[in-house]
């Protein structure tokens, strides 16, 4: 199978990146490469060319990882809130994905930003505070912080009746029988006495 060596003029994944200069079968960059404006033949021309290529790509890093820095420092500061449906027990329907921060990245900020960029180790489950981490450079990394709340309205609980107002209700019970019983305990007193004390 016969090689030819290209300039590959964008990404291709698993073979290179712009500007790199890549040994190919001759096929696939007549019939692919080329084609589809991935690659250009190695010529002396377009050797020449490779620096200005060279220089563009240098200077578009040097843009994207000022505005992957910027946009980090700015994202580092918030904390997205993202709303789910819940059980009565608190329990979450689903759960929260890159794909989900992704979307509410950009429904509330107006940052599109594509999940893969957006690394969760295990999909969320529960409520509360989380922190994810967005990879948006390979020298940019920051935690990004989420508050996941339930949009299931909580269920209503009857109210407690404190012990307090119970506790005061039967001290004045029992105050009322002691002075109900008073009478009756003086007349008991009465018949204890001897009779020979009532006769004098």
């Amino acid at each position: 199978m016969s090689k030819t060596e290209v300039i590959l003029v964008k990404n291709v994944v698993g073979l290179g990146a712009e500007t790199d200069q890549v040994k190919v079968s001759a096929g696939y960059a007549r019939n692919y490469l080329i084609p589809e404006g991935l690659a250009i033949p190695l010529t002396g021309a377009n050797k020449r060319r490779l620096e200005v290529l060279r220089q563009r790509r240098a200077e578009r890093e040097v843009h994207e990882l000022n505005s992957m820095s910027e946009l980090g420092k700015s994202l580092s500061k918030v904390t997205l809130t993202i709303s789910v449906k819940t059980g009565e027990d608190g329990k979450m329907f689903g759960s929260v994905t890159s794909g989900t921060v992704a979307d509410a990245l950009k429904t509330q900020l107006e940052v599109l930003l594509d999940k893969k960029k957006i690394h969760i180790e295990k999909p969320i489950h529960a409520l509360g505070e989380h922190e994810v981490e967005l990879r948006l450079h390979s020298e940019v990394k920051v935690g990004l912080k989420l508050i996941i709340k339930s949009t299931t309205p909580l269920p209503e609980v009857a109210p407690i009746e404190r012990k307090d107002t119970v506790r005061s209700e039967k001290r004045g019970k029992r105050s009322d029988e002691v002075q109900e019983e008073a009478p009756a305990t003086k007349k008991s007193e009465e018949a204890r006495k001897p009779k020979s004390a009532v006769r004098k």
